[in-house]
This record gives C-alpha cells, sequence and structure tokens, in this order.
C-alpha cells in the first residue's frame, strides 16, 4: 500500500477518486506541529547566537497524528503531497517529523491542479523536500511569533487589553491610518467648469482660453466663471479640427491571488476571505460531469505562467466557439507583476475547458459558479485577439475658447466577446472642419476637490500588493485580523479605522519604527525569498531581528508613558449593561462600554474644560412614543436634532422633531403623503407608507405624467445644465419646460 498525505480531507477525497486500490490518501488538516500556544515556544542561545523553535503536537492534532502514524507503518511508500507553497512545503517536513521519519527519505509530490493527469504525473515526478523553502517558512513563522508575542502584551499594558502587534498586520495598519489622516487633513478648494453643449447634443470640455491650455483647477471662483461664460456665450463658433484614430485595448492577464480577489470584490461583492474559501472549494474537487475532481489550478500565487498545454487548449476553444478572428496568431504571455512572484507557479485558471460555466452551473452552488465563471472567462479572454475601438475627436473654436469633445465607436469586439463590456458607443454626429456650430446650452457650475478615498478591501490588497508587503496567503487574514481586533470597521465597503488604531500606530510609529514601516516589511519578504530561493542564512535574518527588536521592547516597557485611561462614569451601557468608562483616544475623550471589544458601544463628549462628564444628556419632551408609548426625547444626529424614544435600545423608534414638508401631490404609486427627508445620501421625497410603498425621488413631483411610451412615471421640476427641465421619476426622461406648450 502507497500513502499519500495532504492537507485538507476535500483534497484526499478528490485524489482517491483518481487512484486505484493500491493507494491510502489522508489528510494532516493543516499544520500537526507548531509554536505552543501558552508561551514564547522559541529557545534563545545568546552566546551561540541561535534561535531554535520549540516545536510540539497539540492535543486537538493529537488523534490525527496517531492515524497518519498507523498507516505510515502499513505503507510501502509515503508520499508528501502538501500545498505546493512554503507553508505546504513546511508542513510536509512537520508531517515526517510528527510520524518520526527523516523528511529527506519521503518523496514529494507537488501540483497546481487536482486532475487525474496532474496527479499521475505529480508520481511520475516525486522529489526531495526543499529545506530552503521550509527555512524560509520557519523564518516567516519566528518573526511573527517574536514580534506578536513580545509587541503584543506591550501594546495591551499600555493602551488597553486585547490589542495585538504583527510584523505584516501593523504596517498595514499604517497605511489605512495613514489614508485616513489624509482625509482628515483634507481642505476642499473651490473650482468651477463652464458646462456646454454644442448643437445637436455633443458634450463638449473647455480645453483653452485665451490661449492658455486649463487644468482642472484653473477657474478658480464664481466671478471668473462667470465672466468666461458671458465671454463665450457672445461668440461663434466652428468646427477647428476633426480626428479619428484606431485604439486597441488589450486582453487582460490570467488571475493571480490579488486580482482575482479585487475582481471578485468590485464585479460579485465578495470580501477577499470568502473568494479565497470559494476558490479552495473549486481546487480541492467538486463534482462534474466525469466524477469528482478540481476545476481551477492551485489559487495562492502570485505567478502569471500558464501551462502550454492549458494554452493550447484555450486556443482550440476559441476557435471553435468563436472563430479564427478572435484567435492571435501567437499564444499570449504574461511577465511578473508581482514583487518576488514565484515563477514556478502558474496563474489561476480553469482546469477543463469542457467544464463550461454552462456546465458548471448543474453542479456548483450559486457563488461557486459565480467565482468560476469569472475564472474561466478570464483565462479564454486572455488568450484572444485584442478589442479595437475608433477614437472620435472634435475640436470646436471661437475667438477665444477652445473646445474639444471625444467620442469612441467599438469596430471589433475581440475579448469582449467572453467578458462582455459595459462601455457604450459615445458616437459624435458627422461634422466638417470649418463649418459653423451653435451653443445649445453654457452655464458655469460649481465643484469642490474631493479628499482621497478610503480603501476598500480590494484596493487595500492592491497597494499591499505594490508594496511588496505579505503575499498571496496573507492578504485576506490580514484583514480578517484587523477586523477581529477591533482595529477597522468596514462600512458600505469602505476601511475605516478606530480611535485605538490611531493610539497604537501613533505609538508603533514613535517607539518601533520599523514595524510600521511598509519598505521594512516589504524588504523582509525580499529577504525571505532570498532564503527560499538563494540558500541565504536563515539563522542570521532571525538573530539581526530579534537582538535589536527585543532591546526596544525593554526600553518601551519603561520609557512609554501608559495611555490607560479609564474613569467609571457612573453609568451603564445602554446596549448590553456594563460599567461605562472616560478614555482617551485621538480626537479627545470619548466614552466606551468596558465590555470592549465585545460591545463596541460609544458616545462622543463635550471639549475639554469640565470633569469627565457623558454627552449631553437629552432633552425631554411632551411626546409619546407612537410604538411603546414611552416618553420621546431630544437628541442629535448627523442630519441634525431629531425625536428618539427614551427606552432605547428595547424601542429604537425615532422621528422627525418637526413634522416633514408634504409635496402638493400624493405619492404616484399608493395615493399616501409625499414627504421630504433627509439621509446620508442627501435629500429626498419618499411615501408615508415605507416600507410598504418605496416611492422615492430626488426631486420634488408634479401632477403631470411622463408621455414616453410604455413609462407611467410621473414627472418632476429639475434644473439640468443650466435650464428648468421636467423629468420623469422612472425612465428620467427630461422635457425643456419652456417648450411644453
Amino acid at each position: 500500500m502507497k500513502l499519500i498525505i495532504v492537507e485538507s480531507p476535500a483534497k484526499a477525497r478528490t485524489i482517491k477518486n483518481f487512484l486505484g486500490k493500491g493507494y491510502e490518501v489522508i489528510a494532516s488538516k493543516g499544520h500537526i506541529r507548531d509554536l505552543p500556544k501558552s508561551r514564547f515556544g522559541i529557545k534563545v542561545d545568546e552566546e551561540a547566537r541561535t534561535l531554535t523553535p520549540e516545536y510540539s503536537v497539540s492535543k486537538e492534532n493529537a488523534p490525527t497524528v496517531k492515524q497518519i502514524q498507523e498507516l505510515a507503518k502499513k505503507a510501502d511508500e509515503i508520499y508528501i503531497a502538501t500545498d505546493e507553497d512554503r507553508e505546504g512545503e513546511a508542513i510536509g517536513w512537520h508531517i515526517a517529523h510528527a510520524i518520526k521519519k527523516d523528511p529527506a527519505s519521503l518523496p514529494r509530490i507537488v501540483f497546481h491542479e487536482i486532475t487525474k493527469t496532474a496527479i499521475a504525473h505529480a508520481l511520475e515526478t516525486a522529489r526531495e523536500i526543499d529545506m530552503d523553502r521550509v527555512n524560509a517558512q520557519q523564518t516567516r513563522r519566528l518573526l511573527d511569533r517574536i514580534v506578536g508575542y513580545k509587541l503584543s502584551p506591550l501594546l495591551s499594558s499600555k493602551i488597553q487589553k486585547g490589542l495585538s502587534g504583527g510584523r505584516v498586520q501593523s504596517s498595514t495598519l499604517k497605511i489605512i491610518v495613514d489614508r485616513e489622516r489624509e482625509i482628515k487633513a483634507f481642505t476642499p478648494e473651490e473650482y468651477w467648469t463652464i458646462d456646454t453643449v454644442f448643437a445637436p447634443g455633443i458634450d463638449a470640455n473647455l480645453y483653452s482660453y485665451e490661449g492658455e491650455k486649463l487644468d482642472k483647477l484653473a477657474i478658480k471662483n464664481q466671478a471668473m466663471a462667470e465672466a468666461m461664460t458671458e465671454r463665450i456665450r457672445g461668440e461663434a463658433f466652428s468646427v477647428n479640427a476633426i480626428e479619428t484614430k484606431q485604439r486597441k485595448t488589450s486582453t487582460p492577464p490570467p488571475f493571480m491571488t490579488s486580482t482575482l480577489q479585487q475582481t471578485a470584490s468590485s464585479k460579485l461583492g465578495f470580501s477577499p476571505k470568502k473568494t479565497m474559501m470559494l476558490a479552495q472549494t473549486l481546487y480541492e474537487g467538486v463534482k462534474t460531469p466525469t466524477g469528482t475532481s478540481g476545476v481551477i489550478t492551485y489559487m495562492r500565487t502570485d505567478s502569471l505562467n500558464m501551462a502550454k498545454e492549458a494554452v493550447e487548449a484555450a486556443r482550440d476553444t476559441i476557435t471553435n466557439t468563436y472563430g479564427e478572428k478572435y484567435l492571435p496568431k501567437s499564444p499570449k504571455a504574461y511577465g511578473k507583476k508581482a514583487k518576488g512572484a514565484q515563477e514556478a507557479h502558474e496563474a489561476i485558471r480553469p482546469t477543463m475547458l469542457d467544464f463550461t460555466p454552462q456546465v458548471a452551473a448543474q453542479y456548483l452552488k450559486p457563488d461557486e459558479l459565480k467565482l468560476y465563471r469569472l475564472i474561466y472567462t478570464r483565462f479564454l479572454a486572455c488568450q484572444m485577439t485584442d478589442a479595437v475601438f475608433e477614437q472620435q475627436s472634435i475640436t470646436f473654436k471661437s475667438e477665444s475658447a477652445e473646445y474639444r469633445a471625444t467620442g469612441r465607436k467599438l469596430l471589433f469586439d475581440g475579448f469582449y466577446k467572453v467578458l462582455g463590456t459595459d462601455d457604450k458607443d459615445k458616437l459624435l454626429p458627422t461634422l466638417e472642419e470649418g463649418q459653423s456650430i451653435a451653443l445649445e446650452s453654457i452655464a458655469p457650475t460649481q465643484h469642490f476637490t474631493e479628499p482621497p478615498s478610503r480603501y476598500s478591501e480590494a484596493s487595500l490588497i492592491k497597494k499591499l500588493e505594490a508594496e511588496g508587503i505579505g503575499r498571496p496567503s496573507t492578504y485576506a487574514p490580514t484583514i480578517s485580523t484587523l477586523q477581529a481586533r477591533s482595529y477597522i470597521n468596514i462600512e458600505k465597503r469602505q476601511i475605516v479605522p478606530t480611535e485605538v488604531a490611531f493610539t497604537v500606530t501613533e505609538l508603533l510609529e514613535k517607539h518601533f519604527p520599523e514595524i510600521v514601516d511598509a519598505n521594512f516589511t516589504a524588504n523582509m519578504e525580499e529577504i525571505l525569498d532570498k532564503i527560499a530561493d538563494e540558500h541565504h542564512d536563515w539563522q542570521s535574518v532571525l538573530i539581526d531581528f530579534y537582538f535589536p527588536f527585543m532591546e526596544e521592547i525593554t526600553k518601551g516597557k519603561t520609557e512609554i508613558k501608559s495611555l490607560k485611561m479609564a474613569e467609571p462614569i457612573g453609568r451603564n451601557c445602554p446596549e448590553c449593561g456594563s460599567e461605562l468608562l472616560m478614555r482617551s483616544g485621538r480626537y479627545g475623550k470619548f466614552i466606551a462600554c468596558s465590555g470592549f471589544p465585545k460591545c463596541k458601544y460609544t458616545e462622543q463628549v463635550a471639549e475639554e474644560g469640565s470633569e469627565a462628564q457623558p454627552a449631553v444628556e437629552p432633552e425631554t419632551t411632551d411626546e409619546v412614543c407612537d410604538k411603546c408609548g414611552s416618553p420621546m426625547v431630544i437628541k442629535s444626529g448627523r442630519n441634525g436634532k431629531f425625536l428618539a424614544c427614551s427606552a432605547y435600545p428595547k424601542c429604537k423608534n425615532t422621528r422627525p422633531l418637526e413634522a416633514p414638508t408634504e409635496a402638493a401631490v400624493p405619492c404616484p404609486d399608493c395615493g399616501g403623503k409625499l414627504l421630504f427627508r433627509q439621509s446620508r445620501r442627501g435629500a429626498f421625497w419618499g411615501c408615508e407608507n415605507y416600507p410598504k410603498c418605496k416611492f422615492i425621488s430626488k426631486f420634488e413631483p408634479t401632477d403631470k405624467k411622463c408621455d414616453q411610451e410604455g413609462c407611467d412615471g410621473v414627472l418632476a421640476r429639475r434644473t439640468y445644465r443650466g435650464k428648468e427641465v421636467y423629468e420623469c421619476v422612472k425612465c428620467k426622461h427630461r422635457t425643456p419646460i419652456e417648450e411644453e406648450a
């Protein structure tokens, strides 16, 4: 009997299906030997200048080890078939030690995909465990243990319980905090545009004025904008130049871990963690028409390489499905994109092109299918022809001004045939140079510059990849750790740092600058690559880091002033009943629940100058809650004061302090009252019968009906491009008011 040891039970089941009776396949279920959880677990010999990990098998892993040991005694040959990355290499090495075997004596097999062909090839090309890759993983593990085990208690003792620091975690947190600092320090700058439409309906941008090219902020105030508008309005325009060029849009590369996470986030709304869980399932094995099999290649990769056989299969599929015109003359290859990419790996691609998304729909769960379709179509697209567009540009000129209008027309869809495109043709009318052109409308519009946007999970991963921080396997876990430690919240898909994130980052910047330095973290990743690929001495890396770091820890224990300030205020948390405490944060004092991080209730307090007091007590009123009968009180929110039930949080009823303005016409959907309301997204008109009736309109509806065929909407009066128009609240068709007769 031959024994194959893998990591996951799902992978074990899939591989077992491919092999005959002479094989047994068992899963280690991940790491079975690791540093102890209850102590540091690294023996430091200062004289010999060595750090020795003290690995052990945990109680929960003991039954698995015993099971593997029993099978190993019966086996004629034992194959290590853990994942193909450094973590997998180290797990295989640990398995050998756990079952008391010499790692060098056990054949190591690797495969990028879990298919019958791939497994058979792997068994024919077994190698030894790569100790350089094992040592690179050990170095990473020990570095993370040193930072986490020594820094986290210091943060907890100086700031508050439950905090942690980490080599990748803390530098990632600084990136998030730095962006929030930029946002808070941002000062909006006023600028104006002159929105102009030439007949017939050509939107154009003011390119130059009085011979000077205009940048975005060139028109600085209303007086300047209005003066320019009046002059331009009185001038005659003609078509000065017409340009038509062909432009190609290149095919996208296949997916690697970071780009898959980013695209799944933007197109499917999946978190990186969810994406990797789904990809793991697709890799390890799902039901197919030919039995259980892995349907994508390994999902933790930073390589864009593709197997020659897979590329040829893709080209055959493209020819047979879409025709010769969609197939380039030669296969497309994509270069290394990520720092330190493991080029021996493959990009993420489907393993069986005949398992199309249409076929897969019969076997996969809905979210699995969405991700599989994304991977499948991206792989086909990367081997197709480029898309071809016709780029149009027209310049309109007067005595003082020059405008430019651009349009685009898709001439050949190329890879869009598979991926589809949201881009719609924007065609310009046929004009001739020298032709006079009339102004249809012109109006100055005020704008203000916007602060930089917060990171989303996808854009943060893109930033980490660009900076060389972490590796494909660490992106999703790092974000999850920051959430678990209450350093960040994810609100409307934006990452928002908490108060404690600022406090921790500032302390680390001052006393442990290397830990939050993106360059230091990225350089360490490069050193780990050198250990794996160039036989770099891993012990010297650990020693060079450990002793200077421990000096900083020792110094920090005495020199860092405690930031703990937790004074009871004599009230209990309205959400969980625990005691409320006055704390200090990045922007002054605030009240927080003593049950943090389980309970995250907080209150803002008044500016400094008085004793530590909670926010001003709500004003009492004579109003009664129409849901529970308790008195209503006046509270303040981001949209001003409002009435709230005093029985909160048992009753969360609220209503406006003043009766909302009522529209002159009833709700066109149900006949109820239309009320003017405020929300985080701005003001709107909404039905009083919400949520039963969900009619809303940004502009006040009138009693006029839309005259567009098939539309039963009503018209709202609004200003559009400087003109008063009626706009349908449903189909958005606009009618100039002066033409209403």
